[in-house]
């Protein structure tokens, strides 16, 4: 275990007694866990990117072509309508729920 001295702004120190109060945990396990939170999602999205380098679009293509053309279930139906960029120009299209695409592909 390692000590830290850290300096903070009274009011941001006022903030975080209150936090850790309504919490009823120390100030040093409300700080550790806020820095072990941040730092769990800045490596989670450190991992993505990378393994995202790795991926094979037409593989993706080939699975999500599986995956049945079937309604919605309930409570997962779109909106009235929904964005799409278009890859090749970058302009916002708007598709009605009855065309959107179930797979977007680059051709």
């Amino acid at each position: 275990m390692s000590t830290l001295s850290l300096r903070l702004p009274d009011s941001l120190h006022r903030k975080i007694r209150e936090l850790a109060e309504r919490e009823d945990i120390s100030i040093n396990q409300y700080i550790a866990t806020a820095v072990a939170e941040k730092t769990s999602a800045l490596l989670t999205v450190a991992y993505l990117e990378d393994r995202a380098k790795n991926a094979d679009p037409d593989l993706f293509g080939r699975l999500l072509r599986r995956v049945p053309d079937v309604p919605p279930l309930p409570g997962d139906e779109p909106h009235d309508t929904k964005d799409k960029i278009e890859a090749d120009s970058h302009q916002v299209v708007q598709y009605p729920p009855s065309q959107l695409p179930w797979v977007l592909s680059s051709q």
